[in-house]
């Protein structure tokens, strides 16, 4: 009787890993908006359980007008800054087209003359570089660049319309019966209470940090990056402040790629002032701006060390895409917890190791030097 359990035991288990396997390869394509739900059903309990008391306990009401709140908060702006970029990145293209036209045609009687008589440029072999080609060149990729981005940005639209719902929808349920689903969850998982609470806990803070903070930090970098890119005359502003903003969502990297860049086609031009304008915000203002946010708001509250949060979001923007930058820390904070869980475990069997005997061959033993008389001798 005992083996007929233990075998339908054993079949049970095998069809249940068979059937979970085809369940996530069925499901994976929605992994990313049901994570992403869930981040954002905990961030926002807050503002859903304000939305429970004003109807009454109505949790269907609730959980429809905090979605309907989130949308209109999140979305529409989204939208508008989308379609702002889009308008600067076309005038930025053909700009750049005009201005790379009309400096093939001036030569060296133009910008391309200036590079040249620049006194520490003197030593370089310029006379070797073919800048007309090389303009031209960087036109025809420009151009090639915004029509595939325009291209890809077309195809995408029904993809970012279709995951958006889905976000929102499986939002709406979590919402409002998300509680249940924690209870259920959190007893099918064969661990004690403790190590439970604790990878809700780190869920919770990693999601906190990783949206609040990092997101923090990227549009205050942003907009003081497009201020600044604006005061001091540079051309699409809000188009390099936006880049600059997404920038800032990678640890140790940030808006500086745009602002020095920026600085030196100032100082290219002419535009001294302008340049080391640009160079003192960016070194005073906006690189502290990180320095001191991101350890506070980001690090310290998921309790990961910088460098792990740095790898965990450039793989997770590199594996999972736009939203890496969030499911990629968390992923990282779960391997830490479970690590720790793991520690706790195990924590005899890793110990034990101190206990065992140390046993050396003989022959590894060196011998004791001969001991010295230390009687002095007699007189």
């Amino acid at each position: 009787m005992t083996e007929e359990k233990n075998l339908s035991r054993w079949f049970f288990l095998a069809a249940l890993v068979l059937t979970t396997l085809l369940f996530f390869r069925m499901v994976q394509t929605f992994l990313v908006p049901i994570v992403l739900a869930a981040v954002f059903a905990t961030l926002f309990d807050t503002l859903y359980q304000r939305f429970l008391r004003v109807f009454r306990g109505r949790r269907t009401l609730a959980a429809f007008f905090c979605c309907f709140a989130l949308f209109l908060g999140l979305i529409v702006p989204l939208y508008g800054v989308a379609h702002l970029v889009t308008l600067e990145a076309i005038h930025f293209y053909r700009s750049i087209e005009g201005q790379v036209g009309q400096l093939v045609q001036e030569g060296n009687a133009g910008l391309v003359g200036r590079i040249r008589a620049i006194p520490w440029l003197s030593k370089v072999p310029l006379e070797e570089i073919d800048l007309k080609g090389d303009l031209q060149q960087a036109a025809a990729g420009v151009a090639s660049f915004m029509a595939g981005l325009i291209n890809r940005t077309s195809r995408s639209t029904l993809e970012f319309v279709v995951l958006l719902f889905i976000t929102f929808f499986t939002l709406f349920y979590f919402f409002r019966d998300g509680r249940t689903m924690m209870r259920k969850i959190r007893f099918l998982i064969p661990l004690d209470r403790e190590y439970k609470n604790a990878i809700a806990a780190r869920f919770t803070s990693v999601a906190r940090a990783t949206v609040k903070g990092t997101l923090l930090i990227a549009l205050v970098q942003g907009t003081l990056s497009g201020l600044t890119l604006w005061i001091f005359g540079v051309g699409s502003p809000f188009l390099w402040g936006v880049v600059a903003t997404l920038l800032s969502t990678i640890p140790l990297v940030g808006a500086w790629l745009v602002l020095y860049p920026a600085a030196l086609v100032q100082a290219i031009q002419g535009n001294y002032w302008q340049a080391g304008g640009i160079v003192l915000v960016t070194v005073i203002v906006i690189v502290n701006v990180d320095n001191l946010m991101r350890p506070r708001l980001v690090g310290k509250e998921a309790g990961m060390h910088d460098l792990m949060v740095f790898f965990s979001t450039l793989g997770g923007i590199s594996f999972f895409g736009a939203t890496g930058f969030i499911l990629g820390p968390m992923l990282a904070a779960l391997f830490l917890v479970l690590l720790d869980i793991y520690s706790q475990e195990f924590k005899d069997d890793l110990d034990g190791t101190a206990t065992l005997p140390v046993v050396v061959a003989p022959a590894a033993v060196p011998e004791p030097p001969a001991a010295q008389d230390e009687t002095p001798p007699a007189g």
